[in-house]
């Protein structure tokens, strides 16, 4: 396990997307049970190439909901001790073949040359780590509001997106009421 006795670095503070913006080009596809497949796969790459550091991993995302329609696109979030800290987890995630995508302030994404693989990584207790879990494990478990969801990414998949980012954005508004009523059902 790494030191954490090392002493703390400013995040950055700005946006970098690596690349620039990117069309989204893939679309919805059924429910594939090899998705929690391709997760165990990378979750033992991860920990394979951070054998040296603490990290908690989950499988995130609409990949990660059983009957719910998605984006070919597996996430995966992994918690590390300090995100400053790169050293510390990107130059081996980068090693094992994956690649930058995103640094931002809290968060870094890397993913695979395919781009059928993301890996976020964040703080552990960061807040939007939570958010991911309470969302997914809501939708696992309340069939209304995953079909609710569904219904919304197809509608926003039938227009054009020149850049996933937007794309994402666009889910926000029934993000937020899924989450809510998740949070009251936790109540």
């Amino acid at each position: 396990m790494m030191n954490s006795s090392k002493p703390r670095r400013p995040d950055v503070t700005t946006v970098e997307i690596i690349g620039g913006p990117e069309a989204l080009e893939v679309g919805l596809g059924s429910y594939d049970a090899r998705w929690a497949e391709v997760y165990l796969h990378h979750r033992r790459r991860i920990l394979d190439a951070l054998a040296a550091v603490d990290v908690d991993i989950e499988h995130i995302g609409s990949t990660s909901v059983p009957g719910l329609a998605a984006k070919p696109i597996v996430d995966i979030v992994v918690a590390v001790a300090d995100i400053t800290a790169e050293e510390d987890y990107l130059d081996a995630l980068l090693a094992a073949g994956y690649e930058l995508r995103v640094r931002e302030p809290g968060h870094r994404l890397v993913r695979t040359p395919t781009r059928d693989v993301h890996v976020h990584v964040y703080e552990r207790g960061d807040a939007a780590v939570h958010e991911y879990l309470l969302f997914r494990d809501h939708l696992r478990t309340n069939a209304d509001d995953r079909a609710l969801y569904e219904s919304v990414k197809r509608a926003l998949l039938s227009q054009q997106w020149n850049d996933m980012n937007d794309y994402a954005d666009a889910k926000n508004d029934v993000i937020l009421a899924i989450k809510t009523r998740a949070r009251a059902a936790r109540q």
